[in-house]
């Protein structure tokens, strides 16, 4: 099998990645990136700029695309550079692999994602569902993860991380879905998806990725 991971340098993105890289069955790995990442046999790591995607780039060609691209509003600076890097460059990726002939794409989205949710990070994840969707992939499979745990980030979320402490705390008491999730199951969740290639769509909401 051959696989495309976006966003591989994230914290979702770097489980994939150790997934893939791991897994028998994977016999190439293409991760684009904007900084180059630690080489592998089984790596094709082209260093791109997502704002100047090579679409027509013959290693679109593949099997399956597994997507944890994202930022935070934070790190975007606003919301039109949030929306462009969330939405825009996710769904113009995924209209080159469909292009180049892949039917099958995982994506990392979000719990209480809505295209009409009150909380516009919310909107923006709920809105790339739909526009994904739209594209017509044989097999569509799409996570929806709590708040992501996955060891210390490059920038500081200090209301993240309060958020995440009180949900191991609470655990317990909290209901599954809005437990904290490692990001490891995260990734597995949607290795499973990559692997079952089920036609159609396929959600897996916070708390079946918990139990996963």
């Amino acid at each position: 099998m051959n696989c495309i991971i976006l966003g591989a340098s994230g914290l979702v993105g770097q489980q994939l990645l150790l997934q893939a890289l791991g897994n028998p069955r994977v016999d190439r790995v293409v991760a684009p990136t904007r900084t180059a990442l630690n080489a592998h046999p089984k790596l094709l790591n082209p260093v791109i700029d997502f704002a100047d995607l090579p679409t027509d780039a013959d290693w679109w060609h593949a099997d399956v695309v597994l997507c944890a691209l994202g930022t935070t509003m934070k790190l975007a600076g606003s919301p039109e550079r949030f929306f462009e890097i969330d939405h825009d460059y996710v769904l113009k990726a995924a209209r080159a692999a469909k292009e180049a002939g892949v039917q099958r794409f995982i994506y990392n989205s979000s719990l209480g994602a809505a295209s009409n949710a009150s909380s516009f990070y919310l909107r923006v994840k709920g809105q790339i569902e739909l526009d994904l969707e739209e594209l017509g992939f044989a097999s569509f499979g799409i996570v929806r993860p709590s708040f992501l745990d996955g060891g210390p980030r490059r920038e500081r979320r200090p209301g993240e991380s309060v958020a995440i402490f009180l949900a191991k705390l609470l655990a317990p008491i909290i209901p599954k879905k809005y437990r904290a999730v490692s990001t490891s199951k995260v990734a597995k969740m949607m290795w499973q998806l990559a692997l079952q290639n089920q036609a159609g769509k396929q959600i897996a909401e916070s708390g079946a990725i918990y139990d996963f």
